[in-house]
């Protein structure tokens, strides 16, 4: 099997654009291909772990990668999959979220001479006079078409900004640029880039009369779907820092049962057979394949100490209620009590379990909170210096567990 029946097989390809001639360059390891990387955040999260994953797959075939970190594109903002216009970033942020990705990337991808390359497009699009790229290029874009584009039709409900309209143009020039000058010969990205990705290809056969490919990978879509790497409002993000080893492993050993096997499929490097074997299990089995796939992409991101401390602790915690050595835990120290102790509202902010006080206080409401196994109903309820001496595990919802600690 080759690396696009590979692809196939483990259900990521959605679309292409010319599937013979990008099945023979693909298994012939002669691919160039980038993917793209807005830098609206300081790390990458669950979200991005499948292109992540799509780039290695691709490298140890002999393919070359270029992961394009979009320091101009970020501060236009993808419209794509937004009822609103994202938020405007400086320079120096989008330089530190770039940093941020390289060294979260470099645990999949091996950069360096004849490697993986990672570029910047504000390298060239901040360099671009407008008027002579507007003469370059804007002749080869049909408002008409990129009005029926799927990335601007929802945003055209609410208003699409002339700022976002260009986003569309950028990404283009971002191919046709890469083409000449890195010989990239490809263009990978979610389905949901489809018309973006395309104006890319037509750009380049319009200016220079020649063929360059398009292939986009199949997102999770089932109950997955576009809450790929999000839980409870919240992201979950690579950076141990913003989401922990436990919770990462959480968060996947939680899908649902008629997600876990195609997860294991697009995400991890098991092989087929053995995958196949898992698609028929039933019953108490599936749990087995969420532990399976919880470990996998945490080894992946984290590395095979913090994967097993967090299986452990979930083990430990889940199997008898009491080991909480391995629980995600926030210190706090006494200024943060009041006569000795602290409300069970300011306490969900502090450990991160809530991003504020009103949607604190919407899970206490709804019975969504427990502190050392007894259900919350009071919004003015306190937890006490002596509990937080001895660590008071806060439960959200069935699966979420936090420990705080004086």
């Amino acid at each position: 099997m080759g690396v696009y029946e590979e692809l196939q097989a483990r259900g990521l390809i959605a679309q292409v654009t010319n599937e013979e001639e990008i099945r023979e360059i693909v298994n012939a390891g002669k691919a160039t291909f980038y993917i793209g990387y807005d830098c609206t955040a300081d790390s990458l999260t669950a979200g991005h772990f499948m292109t992540l994953v799509l780039m290695k797959r691709l490298q140890m075939a002999g393919n070359r990668p270029i992961a394009l970190i979009g320091g101009a594109t970020t501060m236009i903002g993808d419209p794509s999959g937004r009822t609103d216009m994202r938020p405007m970033l400086t320079r120096e942020d989008i330089d530190h979220n770039a940093a941020c990705f390289k060294k979260q990337m470099e645990r999949f991808i091996e950069f360096g001479d004849d490697k993986a390359q990672m570029v910047n497009n504000a390298d060239w699009l901040l360099e671009l006079n407008y008027v002579d790229m507007l003469r370059e290029v804007g002749a080869c874009f049909s408002v008409n078409n990129m009005l029926r584009a799927e990335c601007y039709k929802q945003r055209m409900e609410k208003g699409l900004s002339f700022l976002e309209f260009n986003y569309m143009i950028m990404q283009s020039y971002d191919f046709y640029h890469l083409f000449q000058n890195y010989g990239c010969n490809m263009q990978f990205g979610g389905n949901d880039q489809w018309s973006n990705m395309l104006g890319g290809t037509e750009l380049i056969r319009r200016k220079l009369g020649k063929d360059a490919h398009v292939l986009t990978i199949n997102l999770l879509t089932d109950s997955q779907g576009n809450k790929m790497g999000k839980t409870a409002g919240n992201a979950i993000w690579l950076d141990p820092d913003k989401t922990s080893p436990f919770d990462f492993y959480q968060y996947w050993r939680n899908v649902e049962d008629a997600d876990v096997v195609k997860c294991i499929r697009q995400l991890t490097f098991l092989p087929m057979e053995e995958i196949e074997e898992m698609s028929h299990w039933e019953g108490s089995q599936l749990n087995r394949a969420k532990e399976i796939l919880a470990y996998q992409l945490t080894e992946m991101v984290h590395g095979e100490e913090a994967a097993k401390k967090a299986q452990d602790g979930a083990r430990a915690l889940f199997g008898s209620g009491s080991n909480t050595a391995n629980m995600p835990t926030t210190q706090l120290d006494k200024g943060a009590l009041t006569e000795g102790k602290i409300s069970i509202l300011d306490l969900l902010v502090k450990t991160g379990l809530a991003p504020s006080k009103g949607e604190a206080r919407r899970l206490v409401q709804q019975g969504g909170v427990s502190v050392n196994d007894e259900k919350v109903g009071d919004i003015a309820f306190c937890v006490t210096e002596a509990q937080l001496m001895k660590g008071a595990v806060i439960r959200k919802g069935k699966k979420v567990f936090h420990k705080a600690v004086l």
